[in-house]
């Protein structure tokens, strides 16, 4: 790679990408940040901070291959960042290939930990985990295994927002509370990613795991705890409510499904989770994020 890098992000408005921009920046990147909207702010990226760094907003949106031929080709950028697009009917197949024909040579994709190898093998029954295995199919068909990276991390520390004001009232429903979150935080995952998006990895997935897998109900009344609201009253909820709550949080019916089929069993397994924790030290130099210390960091969120 030559001195300076160039990478393409794309998505930099969430949580992980915006991390994954910004840490790729610090490495001495330049960075093309690639989005729908290109006006919107992005965490962790103040006017000033953008302006006078090696920083270039980009029109693209990953469903719509051509966009992200076009905003690949006008930044010259050899490595990229994307995510699991929906709304994608070929399984992102389109939009890699637009990648590679634009110059891209090194991809990092945002999967998931119910991804195992081989990824072809991940049945439909499970959605989630199918649906980024079939794009590290597609990765693997136009890149080959050596040339991406596909970073699977486990519970996001963020899911725990759903339970919020249940949190702040004092008394939580939850179901499936003794099913079991790492809570991996957005700044482990962005951090990474960006490493990895700037020096590469030998290794074609990387599992990313917080250094607690917890029961639902200690997440909450850790939580509770953390933000000064005492002991938390916290009992089960049932799977019509559930559902419900899911559904109007904007979930489509086939996730609702799975997610609450997914809360009630004891099978879900994290691959390697000790090696999982230690990975974030690896490719960061810093232990992975508690609980308590993302929350402290984030109340606002809560609040």
């Amino acid at each position: 790679m030559s001195t300076t890098p160039r990478v393409i992000v794309f998505g930099p408005t969430g949580n992980t990408a915006s991390v994954a921009s910004t840490t790729a920046h610090s490495l001495g990147a330049q960075v093309y940040l690639a989005m729908r909207d290109p006006s919107k702010p992005i965490q962790g990226l103040n006017d000033s901070d953008e302006k006078s760094g090696n920083y270039t907003r980009l029109q693209a949106d990953l469903t719509q291959p051509a966009t992200v031929l076009a905003a690949v080709q006008q930044s010259h950028a050899t490595r990229a960042f994307i995510y699991a697009a929906r709304g994608s009917t070929d399984h992102m197949k389109g939009t890699i290939q637009a990648l590679k024909d634009g110059g891209v040579e090194y991809v990092v994709f945002l999967s998931s930990f119910t991804v195992t190898d081989p990824a072809s093998s991940v049945p439909p029954a499970e959605l989630i985990g199918h649906q980024h295995a079939q794009i590290e199919v597609s990765l693997e068909d136009v890149y080959g295994k050596e040339n991406f990276c596909a970073i699977r991390p486990g519970g996001f520390a963020t899911n725990s927002l759903q339970w919020k004001s249940g949190i702040l009232a004092g008394k939580l429903e939850i179901l499936g509370q003794d099913f079991k979150m790492d809570c991996i935080t957005p700044g482990d995952m962005g951090r990474v990613s960006g490493n990895v998006l700037v020096k590469g990895s030998n290794e074609h997935a990387v599992y990313l795991y917080g250094p607690e897998n917890l029961p639902c109900k200690e997440i909450a009344v850790r939580i509770a705890r953390v933000l000064g609201k005492g002991e938390l009253e916290v009992g089960p909820q049932s799977e019509e409510d559930a559902a419900e709550e899911m559904t109007k949080a904007g979930y489509p019916p086939p996730v609702v499904q799975y997610m609450v089929k997914a809360r009630t069993r004891e099978d879900l397994v994290r691959p390697l989770l000790e090696q999982g924790v230690e990975n974030v030290e690896k490719f960061t130099g810093r232990k992975a994020m508690g609980l308590e210390e993302w929350v402290e960091g984030n109340r606002g969120l809560f609040v």
